[in-house]
């Protein structure tokens, strides 16, 4: 053990679970168990135990990044399904006027690996409240755009600024929520589930009563208020910087291999597709070659992955968005081929899965703390598991409505109890100054883990259906795309099982310098 205010040769890091204002204990802990004084509150011994009354400053925190988080999903939700009220007033084919998606999406890949370094550079306020208001320009001039050249131009700049705003918020939250990250992001994760479903809402009725140009310059009222309450509320972290010299190289590899698996993964079916993703997966080879090179000095230190509660977290984190995404790609393909279900019925189907998810999402911050993180997330992957075992039976035996109801409910529950834990365990793992990487590096590997499962499976029932002859083999083609999903879930119960027990455990303060990766 260390000894006390003499000077100890052991470097106390201060861990994520400390939060915004609440004093920290830097003495060594006297033994392995934390106590509790009555006159002074709770103890942190190492960092790991604290109130559980989160600070006021803590939610107006969540509640301007939620904001960010909010506007960059909602706006993708109203754009996507407003493609063909676009396509028309432009003049367009519906092929092109697509790139004001994929334009976008691409973008966001393109800048998501500079987050890390941007955050380090100039600090987490200053970045959020300059991609918000790039945000909210681009938004307008997406709006005052006279053509769709210029539309798709616009938008792929308003990708490069909204692409920030995700992690920046994500961050933040972890920042300001230390170790009651379950809890908060419980809250902070509605209005981001909200906006898919409002999405279709708002862009209707603006189509319906105004120009479409009015899906984005909407954002100019909102994206200037959201400014005032993020200068005013979001803590200022300037002293937290720490300037590094950017790794050109890797940004160089790793930046444009992401766009090109994103478009490979949704081209596979042409030729340029396969080039895009063999590429793509060349550029990470090298990337990785490079990061391990250069340790921290590279654009995300590779080192952080040798840390077993951040490595189970990624894996679990990667797999949850596969299967969700795969389930999201196959269930409607189904509904529609196999059934003969028209788009909107389709859609009504669906909505038990995102039902679920939300009933469960307000529950996550006590669930975690009461059963723990690997407890919690393996019982989510069993659940989402269950959930989708019916689909077999449903493609082989036909559509039962209230069988697929209840399924899509089950797995939505399922599905919900993975991410918040898994994300939690990522962010406990590692020292609080590590945050800006450990963000960019968690927001990659969700960005694969959905195109590339989403591309296994479609592949998978591509060559099943094109052996197709009649309705039985069409059938027998879903059935083993769904067994195909049913073991990508069986793999995500294994990869729940490497998680942390408690978010205590994956919070330990190391006894080691900062540079070195932590252990869970």
């Amino acid at each position: 053990m260390a000894s006390d205010s003499q000077g100890s040769p052991v470097t106390v890091t201060k861990r994520l679970g400390e939060t915004g204002s609440t004093p920290v204990d830097r003495r060594p802990p006297r033994s392995s168990v934390s106590t509790t004084s009555k006159d002074n509150g709770p103890a942190l011994a190492a960092g790991v135990a604290q109130s559980d009354r989160l600070p006021a400053n803590v939610w107006k925190v969540v509640a301007v990044a939620a904001i960010g988080a909010f506007m960059a999903q909602l706006d993708a939700t109203v754009v996507n399904v407003s493609l063909a009220s676009l396509a028309t007033d432009l003049h367009v084919s519906l092929a092109a006027i697509q790139w004001v998606t994929s334009g976008y999406l691409l973008a966001l890949a393109l800048m998501l690996p500079l987050s890390g370094w941007l955050v380090d550079r100039i600090g987490a306020k200053a970045l959020y409240l300059l991609c918000f208001a790039a945000f909210t320009l681009t938004s307008t001039l997406c709006g005052l755009a006279w053509s769709a050249n210029s539309l798709i131009v616009f938008r792929i700049f308003q990708g490069m600024s909204g692409g920030l705003l995700a992690p920046m918020a994500q961050m933040m939250i972890a920042r300001a929520a230390g170790r009651q990250m379950a809890r908060v992001v419980s809250v902070a994760a509605l209005p981001v589930l909200l906006a898919p479903l409002l999405g279709p809402v708002i862009a209707g009725a603006i189509l319906q009563f105004a120009s479409w140009r009015w899906l984005f310059l909407i954002n100019l009222p909102v994206g200037v208020l959201a400014l005032a309450l993020a200068a005013a509320f979001l803590p200022n972290d300037r002293e937290e910087t720490r300037p590094r010299s950017l790794d050109l190289i890797g940004l160089a590899l790793l930046s444009p291999g992401l766009v090109l698996f994103l478009y490979g993964s949704d081209h596979l079916g042409e030729r340029i597709g396969v080039v895009a993703l063999v590429v793509a997966l060349l550029m990470f080879a090298l990337f990785y070659r490079n990061a391990r090179a250069k340790g921290d000095a590279a654009l995300i230190d590779l080192r952080l992955l040798k840390g077993r509660g951040f490595s189970a977290s990624i894996a679990a984190m990667f797999m949850i968005n596969g299967v969700s995404f795969s389930g999201q790609m196959l269930i409607p393909i189904y509904l529609v081929r196999a059934c003969g279900l028209s788009p909107s019925q389709t859609g009504w189907l669906l909505a038990p899965l995102g039902l679920g998810m939300m009933c469960t999402y307000p529950f996550m911050g006590p669930l975690t703390k009461r059963f723990g993180i690997r407890k919690l997330a393996a019982s989510g992957a069993l659940l989402a598991f269950a959930g989708t075992l019916p689909l077999i039976f449903l493609a082989a035996h036909g559509l039962v409505v209230a069988v697929l109801a209840a399924s899509l409910f089950v797995r939505g529950v399922g599905v919900s109890a993975i991410g918040i834990p898994s994300i939690t365990s990522g962010y406990a793992s590692v020292a609080r100054q590590d945050l800006p990487m450990a963000t960019t590096a968690m927001n990659i590997v969700q960005r694969l883990g959905g195109p590339t499962m989403t591309t296994l499976c479609a592949a998978f029932l591509g060559w099943r259906l094109s052996a197709t002859v009649d309705v039985a083999s069409t059938s027998s083609a879903f059935v083993a795309a769904f067994a195909l999903l049913c073991a990508l879930h069986v793999l995500l119960f294994l990869a729940t099982l490497r998680l942390p027990w408690l978010v205590a455990h994956a919070s330990v303060v190391s006894q080691s310098p900062v540079t070195e990766p932590q252990s869970a």
